[in-house]
């Protein structure tokens, strides 16, 4: 790349190496936000329409051409390599290439800075709604199985230690309630970062009187950015909530991993993971390791340590810093390897064999010592009065059983009243809520 957008002359020395640094991974992680500013590049060129800056005859073409290049590079005919600096010459090059003169106009009002802005944001308010998507999936699939196994006994534990008779009903629905929180959290952040920078230029406004509530209605979006300056200090800010989201489903997503690599172990042998979802050792036969299960629960790592990434390079003044190039690879990273691991989580969930008799099997009798001591309290007994008795009298409760602990725990939300039907309603409401956020 030797002809930049940013050159005054043909005279101006260019250190190639120097600029090679500076470019970074720009052009590779552009081909991920391409298709946005090419969006966002078709409502700039209508906005310059509408005030007059381009005649309508000059905007169509632009988006016509626009059009096109958006469908060769879907198509693999257009490709985003280093013969650009970035996806923003990309853009403008394709234009001048193919309209003239004209197609160089498409910069009037905007700045690199701004373009990135509104790419990264509906980039981010692209894979928030599909993280939502995920997690509303992952919930639906725990919330079917929770009401068709809500009955089946399941060791419950404490610091690793069996602690009391739980079920499958319980265990399920309590992650698909957590999945319905990371729904809730994708919807709210998207729903806050709902705001257009484009316009705003380098960072202090333009002497043109851009359309600017015009174009961001046409992207989607819910309001503008009003102030530049802000428009590039929320850069890195608006990223890092987007991930925050991320990382909370990817930490669910951990804790699950976690039980079912324990359920699965020989040891506990509660489960089977679907062998879609295992491999095999290169030297061991007789093994079948659930390795998906374990990059699941390493898949978190990988969004907080980009979220690390990212914080660090945002401690900046106000203002556009070349610094902020930086927060663009840690975003894609996270949001690339986090939705990828996601996706597969319901089919893994779907595919789970439990092993019903070694379950029941499982639950010793000294587990139904809290039920014992409620029991006293039940009879009018102080609860520390009760829960000394019900010690006493461990080696008696032998002729429990687990249904009838289950059947007994009647508290809102426990085994034998788990409000499923709550959990439907909210899951319910999120889908409605997503579907009316975006015209």
């Amino acid at each position: 790349m030797t002809d930049y957008i940013w050159k005054k002359d043909s005279s101006e020395a260019v250190d190639q190496r120097v600029m090679r640094f500076l470019a970074g991974e720009d052009v590779v992680l552009d081909r991920e936000l391409l298709p946005f500013d090419i969006r966002a590049s078709k409502a700039h060129a209508a906005g310059l329409a509408r005030i007059g800056v381009l005649t309508a005859e000059q905007a169509g073409a632009m988006r016509t051409s626009l059009d096109e290049l958006a469908q060769a590079f879907a198509a693999g005919e257009f490709v985003l390599d280093e013969r650009f600096e970035d996806g923003h010459s990309a853009i403008e090059r394709w234009l001048i290439d193919h309209l003239g003169d004209v197609g160089g106009r498409i910069h009037a009002g905007r700045s690199r800075n701004d373009q990135v802005a509104v790419a990264l944001r509906l980039y981010m308010s692209d894979r928030l709604d599909r993280l939502a998507d995920d997690c509303r999936a992952i919930a639906r699939v725990c919330l079917d199985r929770a009401k068709a196994e809500a009955q089946v006994p399941l060791p419950g534990h404490t610091h690793l230690q069996q602690a009391m008779p739980s079920s499958l009903g319980l265990w399920w629905a309590g992650h698909a309630e957590a999945f319905i929180d990371n729904c809730a959290l994708a919807v709210q952040t998207s729903d806050w970062l709902d705001a257009c920078p484009l316009g705003t230029a380098s960072g202090f406004g333009v002497n043109i009187p851009l359309d600017r509530d015009g174009v961001a209605s046409e992207l989607g979006f819910d309001r503008l950015v009003v102030n530049p300056q802000y428009a590039q200090n929320s850069r890195g800010k608006v990223e890092l909530r987007a991930i925050d989201a991320l990382a909370a489903a990817t930490g669910d997503v951990r804790r699950l991993s976690w039980d079912l690599s324990l359920f699965a172990s020989q040891e506990f042998g509660f489960v089977r993971i679907p062998a879609a979802f295992c491999t095999g050792s290169s030297i061991m036969p007789n093994k079948l390791n659930p390795d998906t299960v374990e990059l699941l629960r390493s898949l978190h790592g990988v969004v907080v340590g980009a979220r690390s990434e990212l914080d660090a390079v945002v401690s900046l003044p106000s203002g556009y810093q070349r610094d902020l190039q930086d927060t663009k690879p840690p975003l894609l990273r996270a949001f690339g390897r986090g939705l990828a691991g996601l996706a597969i989580v319901p089919d893994l969930l779907a595919g789970l064999e439990w092993k019903t008799e070694r379950l029941r099997q499982a639950i010793s009798t000294d587990l139904h010592a809290t039920d014992r001591a409620n029991e006293l309290v039940g009879q009018g007994k102080s609860f520390r009065e009760a829960y000394r008795q019900s010690a006493s009298e461990l080696d008696e409760l032998g002729q429990r059983t687990p249904e009838q602990s289950l059947e007994a725990r009647v508290s809102p939300g426990g085994c034998a009243n788990l409000l499923l039907d709550r959990l439907e309603q909210r899951l319910a409401d999120l889908r409605k809520q997503q579907s009316v956020r975006k015209p």
